[in-house]
Formats: C-alpha cells, sequence, structure tokens
C-alpha cells in the first residue's frame, strides 16, 4: 500500500504550473510576443497559451521543450522555481490564496491581479489572509468546546456499543497481509507491517517530547523513542502510527476531528494487538466458564492492562450481552478518559463532559489506591443510586503520576466474571454532595472558620486547549527534528 501522502499536494503542483506559467508570460512579454504569436510557434491556439501562462493546465516534457525553443531557453530555465519577479511572486501568492480551501470557505468572487492592482494592495491582501490562516490553523479549543467535542464523541461511542466494525475488518485484513494466525502480535510481525506499508521503523534518543512518534511520509520513516516507560508498549506506538496512514486521516480540521481521529487510530491498534475473532473465542470460554478476566486477557495477548481493558469493552457488549463501563483515573480522583453503555451515572460537568471530574472516593476506581495488595486485581460491589455494580481495578505508574484503570458491570452480569465473591463493598450516593465532597456538620463547626488552604489550582482550567491541527504538538520541534534525520 502506498501512502497517499507521498504524492505531491494540490498546493505544490499550483506552485509548479503557476511559476511555470508566470516566467512563460515574463519570457514571452520580454521578446515583445503576443499570445498568438507563441502559439504559432509551438502549435497551439493562444487560448491554449494563456491557460498556461495561468498556471491552470500541467505540461509535458515534449511541450516544455517547444515552449522553451520558441523563447530561446532551456527547459532548465523554465523549471527554475524561483518566481520570475517581486511582482510575478506577488501574483502567484494571491492566485494559491484564491485556489485554497480557506478562500473558498469565505465564499468570495475570484478576481485577477490585473495591472491596476498594486503592490501594496497585494500585499494587504496576502498578510489579511495569512492572519485567517494563522487564526484556522491554531484551532484553539476553549476549555467547553473541548469538553464538548468530548461528551458528543462518548455518545456516539456509547450508540455502537464502542464497537466499530469497519476497523475491525480493516485490522483483519493488515494481519492477513502479514500471515499473522493468530496470538499475541510480535514485534517481528509489528516491524513486518511496517514494512509491508512502507515504512522503516528508527528507533532515536531524540524524539521532541511533545510527541510520541513522527512518521517522516517523505522517507517512509516511523520515529520512536528508544527509551520508554513501563507502562508503554513500542507496538502500540508503531501501530497507532500506521493506522493514521491506514486510514487516510488528514490533518484535523477541529478538536472534536482530532479526537475522532485518536479514538480510531487507537481502536486499529488494539485490534491489531488483540485480533477480533481469537479475543471472542477465548472470551466465550471464559464467559461460559464464568470466569472472565481483563488480567487472563491482558497475558493471552501480552498487552498491557490498560489495552486489554480497552478491547474488553469494544467486544464485550457485542459478542458477550456484557455491558459494561471503563474509568481511566489519576490518583487525584480525576477522570481522564470513561466511556459507559450499562447506565452507570458518572461525575459529569454542566456541559455533560465526564473528563476531569471528580469520581466518587468510594468507587472502585478510587478504592484501589488505598489496597495494600497491588500485585492481585482489586474487586469491588458499590451500591449506587441507579443499582449495584461490580468492578475490576488495577494501579498502573506512570511518569505523569499513578492511574487506576477500571472495567466495571451491573450486578447481573457479574455471574461471569472472576472475582465476583469479593467482600469488598461500599455504598456511593453521588452525586449527592453529601457523600463524599461535604464534611459533615461536627466536622465543618469545628474546622471551618479555622482554616484556609492554599489551591493548587490548575492553570489550564483557564486556559484554551494548546493550540495547533495537532493539540499540543511542537511544530518546529518536529521539523527541526526530521531536518536532522533527513538523509
Amino acid at each position: 500500500m502506498t501512502p497517499t501522502s507521498v504524492f505531491p499536494s494540490d498546493d505544490e503542483f499550483m506552485l509548479d504550473t503557476l511559476t511555470l506559467g508566470r516566467r512563460i508570460r515574463q519570457l514571452r512579454t520580454d521578446r515583445g510576443l503576443t499570445l498568438d504569436a507563441l502559439g504559432a510557434s509551438i502549435g497551439r491556439a493562444a487560448s491554449q497559451v494563456s491557460v498556461v501562462e495561468n498556471g491552470k493546465r500541467e505540461m509535458k516534457l515534449g511541450e516544455m521543450q517547444r515552449f522553451a525553443a520558441a523563447l530561446d531557453v532551456t527547459v532548465d530555465q523554465l523549471l527554475n522555481p524561483e518566481p520570475p519577479s517581486r511582482r510575478a511572486a506577488l501574483e502567484i501568492a494571491l492566485e494559491r490564496v484564491q485556489r485554497g480551501a480557506l478562500y473558498a470557505s469565505l465564499g468570495l468572487p475570484p478576481f485577477a491581479a490585473r495591472k491596476a492592482l498594486s503592490d501594496e494592495a497585494i500585499e494587504a491582501i496576502l498578510g489579511l489572509h495569512h492572519e485567517l490562516e494563522r487564526m484556522h490553523g491554531e484551532r484553539a479549543a476553549t476549555p467547553e468546546e473541548a469538553r464538548r467535542a468530548n461528551t458528543a464523541l462518548r455518545v456516539s461511542m456509547r450508540k455502537r456499543n464502542n464497537y466499530f466494525g469497519e476497523l475491525e475488518a480493516t485490522a483483519k485484513d493488515l494481519l492477513a497481509g502479514v500471515g499473522h494466525l493468530g496470538g499475541p502480535l510480535s514485534q517481528r510481525v509489528t516491524s513486518d507491517l511496517a514494512s509491508r506499508l512502507g515504512f522503516a521503523l528508527h528507533y532515536v534518543a531524540d524524539l521532541p517530547g511533545s510527541t510520541r512518534s513522527i512518521t517522516d511520509l517523505k522517507n517512509g520513516r516511523i520515529y520512536i523513542p528508544r527509551s520508554q516507560g513501563p507502562d508503554a508498549d513500542p507496538r502500540t506506538l508503531v501501530l497507532q502510527a500506521l493506522a493514521s496512514h491506514v486510514l487516510g486521516h488528514a490533518e484535523p480540521t477541529n478538536y472534536a476531528d482530532f479526537l475522532r481521529q485518536r479514538v480510531e487510530t487507537n481502536y486499529l491498534a488494539g485490534a491489531l494487538l488483540v485480533p477480533e475473532d481469537g479475543a471472542v473465542e477465548f472470551l466465550t470460554r471464559a464467559k461460559n466458564a464464568r470466569e472472565l478476566s481483563v488480567e487472563d486477557l491482558r497475558d493471552v495477548f501480552g498487552v498491557t492492562y490498560e489495552t486489554a481493558a480497552h478491547r474488553f469493552t469494544n467486544l464485550a457488549t457485542r459478542h458477550l450481552g456484557i455491558p459494561v463501563h471503563f474509568l481511566k483515573v489519576h490518583e487525584t480522583g480525576t477522570v481522564v478518559k470513561a466511556y459507559e453503555n450499562d447506565d452507570v451515572v458518572l461525575p459529569t460537568d454542566v456541559l455533560g463532559s465526564v473528563e476531569g471530574q471528580l469520581v466518587c472516593r468510594y468507587w472502585s476506581a478510587r478504592q484501589v489506591f488505598d489496597a495494600e495488595d497491588r500485585f492481585s486485581p482489586y474487586h469491588q460491589y458499590t451500591d449506587k443510586p441507579i443499582g449495584t455494580y461490580w468492578c475490576t481495578s488495577r494501579i498502573q505508574s506512570t511518569a505523569r503520576g499513578q492511574f487506576s484503570v477500571s472495567v466495571g458491570t451491573p450486578f447481573a452480569q457479574t455471574k461471569w466474571f472472576r472475582g465476583r465473591e469479593t467482600t469488598n463493598r461500599f455504598t456511593s450516593t453521588c452525586p449527592d454532595e453529601s457523600c463524599c465532597r461535604q464534611p459533615s456538620a461536627e466536622l465543618s463547626g469545628r474546622w471551618k472558620q479555622q482554616s484556609w488552604p492554599a489551591a493548587r489550582l490548575n492553570s489550564s482550567l483557564h486556559a484554551a486547549m494548546p493550540t495547533g491541527a495537532f493539540p499540543g504538538v511542537d511544530t518546529t520541534e518536529v521539523f527541526e527534528f526530521l531536518d536532522r534525520h533527513d538523509a
């Protein structure tokens, strides 16, 4: 499969044809030739020459040779990438602007750079357009916009039970292409898959800190960090990079688009690491034996616990008829990721967003941090306002702190899971603040007027989301990195 983006973009073709056209026009006028005269010398109508001069048509080598002979220059001189004059450079830039998607979205009519239009006027137009491009390119998402995008995405995932059939089919095709017959996906097969898709893997020590990997489409390379944390899986980084290529992702147009692409790449990577057919067969046997366990899924396919938990949510409802919920929670109690189709009431803000909210301290996702045994899985029943739920949770340590990863299901489904015999049980009345947010009257009476805490407020609460098509990525660092490795 050939990456589509290795071919020149429309803008790159525009630059070539426009520059070539303006050079031909400049040479023609310098020699005092009319359109008719130049056309006659090369056997073309004047209208065809005009189309070429306006950069609206590509030329084959033979035609360029005829133009070069008629204008008494070499083909190399015609193909000089530098505009023939400052005025020509401005006109080329103006034409490119008008052919771009941003200009088209403004609904403005096209206009020609006639002689009466001064250089200063063109520069002013280009300056205004550049500012529009800058503002559009930043795509700054406010916290409210980000929360709305997260909420809409979670609703969409719930409607389809977090199962993406088209991505499962893509994963099967990719695995069949490298002869993978099932079981854990080895690092060698992952490398083979990259090679089949036209990429070589490069492990580097200087990957920009704002990125997890960088794909060099020009040279067919995927760069991943040489040293990784204990929670990282180098296969996942490679497969996510390949997934973006396979799915033909273009530069995100907004934050919602960025989130959608991220879900798709993560899903496809998970479907490659834990293939559907093998996983369903394994999970079905485990359900029949009433021994379902996320740990077992992790161990059989050699993935991280979080990947196994994600994959379980993809397949549990579709193939096992079990509704579930998933939570990834920071040690501070803040939700990082969440999904549910089992009607559990997740904490939300006024916009319906779960990410960034605090989980009840009596839920498994919080209680697991107090468990002394970090080797064994933690299981818990929680009596909630809408019913009792059972959860299994694990702690994973990262450079960004500790996180709990939890998978839960309603009480009626607990019979299928290992760990259902647990005696851990708590009651949660959240979102009622008296559950765990509001201190008792006695405690408040003793300390409300006798304390003054200094809040550790996260400044990002007041800021826009990181700017750029890929939020938080330092584009300058990325391009400088690619320049260093471009050999």
